[in-house]
């Protein structure tokens, strides 16, 4: 799909045909090769194909060429399902237009086009368009920050407090927080890979001599490389942050695990005295303690309880129950 954005009115609008000197804004989504090669033979340049723009060598994702510059980012998509992806978009500037070219429609995109309708001030060059749509992508990527900081707060909770986990049963309970930390450790990593990719192409753009862009874009840019900046740093305390709740559930799994098998040896203690009795009295010999008194069977049996009894309270006053 090919769609041309100029400035009109209020604001950015898609338009089906436009001089160059009118579009400012090329997006290619998912294109045909016709489309491709409709755009190059337009601006004079050379699209990267899907392929290349999966590599990860910064020399393939951030280079100038013909008086183009070319910036491959990494963007998170599908945030919401189970399992997020990320996905690349270049963007090309070249005789102050821009041209994406992209695979995915991420929210941040869509919410660009919406805002850019109503906004002209902010979209009056190709600069100012790329400058839009990352910060767009960037508090997208903040969004996403928060909500693995607000789950990780949740995910505490339940770990070290005790009277969350009673409500809910252990097993299960446990099964499902591994499962959100899991989640939120996914696309935390997902987020840094895109904070960091954002932040080598913000770099890259402000020393690229083929693009010139005028002091507000240049301060909007600086102000979004000291965003990506803090916001790394931020999800590296919270990749941390993962670990250390990962490693303080396995613990707790432990613990529930001891606990149970301390079950079944205490258990097994207080019955083996009870045991070894029973099987003394059951053994085929003529003379047997008590064997042949009227109150033998019952004296068997106070002494097999006292047996298992006393080593119950020996436990219970040591507080090993």
């Amino acid at each position: 799909m090919l769609n041309r954005y100029a400035l009109q009115g209020q604001g950015l609008v898609s338009v089906s045909q436009a001089t160059p000197a009118e579009t400012l804004w090329i997006d290619l989504f998912e294109p045909t090769p016709a489309e491709e090669g409709s755009v190059e033979a337009e601006c004079h340049i050379n699209v990267p194909t899907r392929e290349e723009m999966r590599e990860i060598e910064t020399s393939n994702r951030l280079y100038e060429e013909d008086g183009a510059v070319y910036l491959t980012t990494t963007i998170v998509t599908s945030v919401e399902q189970e399992l997020p992806q990320n996905s690349q978009v270049t963007f090309i500037l070249k005789d102050g237009r821009l041209i994406t070219n992209r695979y995915a429609d991420p929210l941040p995109f869509r919410r660009y086009i919406s805002y850019a309708e109503r906004h002209a001030a902010n979209c009056a060059s190709g600069p100012a368009v790329l400058a839009g749509l990352v910060e767009a992508i960037i508090n997208h990527v903040a969004d996403i920050v928060e909500r693995v900081s607000a789950n990780l707060d949740g995910i505490s909770a339940d770990v070290f407090t005790r009277q969350r986990r009673r409500r809910r049963g252990h097993a299960h309970d446990f099964e499902f927080v591994l499962e959100r930390i899991g989640q939120s450790g996914d696309l935390i990593a997902k987020a840094r890979e895109s904070l960091v990719s954002i932040g080598r192409a913000l770099t890259f753009l402000q020393q690229a001599a083929s693009v010139k862009v005028t002091a507000d874009v240049g301060a909007r840019l600086a102000t979004q490389s000291r965003d990506v900046v803090a916001m790394s740093d931020h999800a590296s305390f919270l990749g941390n942050n993962v670990s250390f709740v990962l490693d303080a559930t396995l613990g707790m799994v432990s613990i529930d695990q001891n606990n149970i098998l301390k079950i079944f040896s205490v258990v097994t203690v207080l019955m083996l005295p009870p045991s070894v009795i029973g099987a003394i009295y059951g053994m085929n010999f003529d003379h047997i303690p008590w064997a042949d008194e009227s109150w033998g069977f019952l004296g068997a049996l106070a002494l097999m309880a006292a047996s298992a009894l006393i080593p119950y309270l020996v436990f219970k006053r040591r507080h090993w129950l």
